[in-house]
């Protein structure tokens, strides 16, 4: 699926009158079956982004467009259309505590499914295969039938990507999906990510506090900082320079650098370096 956004303005659901808005004047273009990270500090609009091209939130100003299809011209029924074709994954899943783990996945189908068949696999799952092979993907299968309340959070975070790849949306969307992950599971997802977005021909866009993660994963970073675009690059463009300029008000989340890394060495200023983001 492609994503084009066009001048787009939007106001953070929970913003007060006259506060500024997340986004501003934001001009992206994301091509069917690319894969792209959003980077930047705290506060940057990188989740403002992923619901406005997730059709959860409608802009201010300026235009959505889905495959050449402004959802927000279209009646309701419509539009509940063109959003089975795509999959949000918030940073923390909107999982039941009660719920076995095997009924939270499946709702990844939940879209393709009449009202019949989903109220009926609340009660006998059908397509049990098919969270068993998302669990394995991120070594979770011997939980398949554990309640989501007996999980860590590390764990809920897996079953919710787990949920995406059950899912067949042709555009996904993940925020933050490594917060509660150690490096080698946080690795481990993104390969997962990338690998089902790839095997289906889908569109990824990703946010990622992880820097290094976004660098070693993605062909192309998009970084923003205080709603509003700074750059949008292949990685191998993405220098230490850049990299200071995007999070010149938060470099406290770029802690961790690699000791050999000097930002203000003139010789390291055009550079590409991977660096671990806190």
């Amino acid at each position: 699926m492609k994503v084009v956004l066009q001048a787009c303005h939007a106001n953070h659901p929970a913003a007060q009158p006259g506060t500024p808005s997340a986004l501003r004047d934001i001009n992206v273009a994301v091509g069917s079956g690319e894969h792209v990270a959003i980077i930047g500090p705290s506060g940057a609009g990188k989740t403002t982004l992923l619901q406005v091209m997730a059709c959860a939130l409608q802009p201010s100003a300026g235009t959505v467009q889905l495959d050449g299809i402004r959802p927000w011209e279209l009646g309701s029924r419509t539009l509940q259309g063109v959003r089975r074709r795509l999959f949000l994954a918030p940073q923390v899943p909107p999982l039941p505590p009660r719920q076995r783990v095997v009924t939270a996945v499946l709702a990844g189908l939940l879209p393709d499914m009449g009202l019949w068949h989903s109220l009926k696999s609340l009660v006998y799952p059908n397509h049990i295969g098919v969270a068993d092979a998302a669990l394995a993907q991120f070594d979770l299968d011997d939980k398949l039938f554990e309640r989501v309340d007996r999980l860590s959070g590390g764990e809920r975070q897996r079953v919710g990507l787990a949920r995406l790849v059950a899912s067949s949306a042709a555009l996904l969307l993940v925020d933050e999906p490594l917060s509660a992950l150690d490096p080698e599971r946080a690795r481990q997802a993104l390969l997962s990510l990338r690998h089902t977005a790839q095997n289906r021909g889908a569109t990824l866009v990703a946010t990622l506090h992880h820097v290094d993660m976004a660098l070693a994963h993605f062909a192309r970073i998009v970084g923003l900082r205080d709603g509003e675009l700074v750059f949008d690059l292949p990685a191998s463009q993405v220098t230490p320079a850049l990299l200071q300029g995007l999070y010149a008000s938060r470099l406290d989340e770029l802690a961790g650098l690699a000791p050999a890394i000097d930002f203000a060495s003139p010789a390291h200023a055009h550079a590409h370096a991977t660096m671990p983001c806190r």
